[in-house]
């Protein structure tokens, strides 16, 4: 039982640091530091877009406003498609 004015322990999820991955955009080499579960969902979307992970990468960095990161569009994009999906 948590005591008044205890913070609540994060699950393993919540408590996962990013981990930076290698990409290629348009033949330059970058990194993204993305948490395990977000490049797990972003790899099984491209996988089931039948695209490269770099292709799919590219693409949304070039769709994405300049002032944003591409780690937090990536993380925007596959928050999107499971919306979408899950309203379907």
């Amino acid at each position: 039982m948590r005591r008044r004015g205890q913070r609540p322990r994060p699950s393993p999820a919540m408590s996962a640091r990013p981990v930076k991955h290698s990409l290629t955009l348009r033949g330059h080499r970058t990194s993204v530091s993305l948490e395990d579960e977000f490049w797990a969902a972003f790899r099984a979307i491209a996988a089931e877009k039948s695209t490269p992970i770099n292709v799919l990468a590219a693409e949304i960095d070039a769709a994405r406003d300049p002032g944003t990161g591409l780690a937090s569009a990536i993380r925007v994009f596959v928050l999107d498609y499971y919306r979408r999906d899950a309203a379907r």
